[in-house]
């Protein structure tokens, strides 16, 4: 049998990811498949650098925790197809989570209302949710 566990303690799992990570995060999103794993030395080209808001997640509820606030970019810094990102803490080198990107309604960890960038291109994040299984 699986370990399985309360939705309080799922959610309380949830809420130290933020914790965590700070409340200076910063987002690069990057081209191509994304590292084996978060010590993995980062791979792809920037394509975009986001401030997250200091409350980047809401609380956790019903085992998800989800984007809080705007997560856009008035200005993309280069061109090229976005592939993965990376969350780092507020140093900008310390990864802490990874995950694929996809257009709206694509499934991705994290969905763009558009995938192909153009330098100085505005863009907004449209999805991020995280989800703790073992329930």
């Amino acid at each position: 049998m699986a370990l399985q566990f309360s939705t309080t303690v799922r959610n309380a799992r949830l809420d130290a990811i933020e914790t965590a990570v700070g409340v200076s995060a910063i987002m690069k999103i990057r081209t191509g498949a994304a590292p084996a794993n978060c010590g993995t030395a980062d791979s792809g080209t920037v394509v975009a650098t986001l401030n997250l808001p200091s409350d980047w997640m809401a609380a956790a509820s019903s085992a998800q925790k989800s984007m809080t606030g705007t997560w856009s970019d008035s200005s993309a810094d280069a061109a090229g197809t976005a592939g993965h990102f990376r969350i780092y803490a507020s140093d900008g080198t310390t990864v802490h989570a990874q995950g694929t990107i996809t257009a709206t309604g694509g499934g991705g960890d994290m969905e763009l209302d558009n995938t192909v960038f153009a330098s100085g291109q505005a863009f907004s994040i449209t999805s991020f949710t995280i989800n703790e299984p073992n329930g």
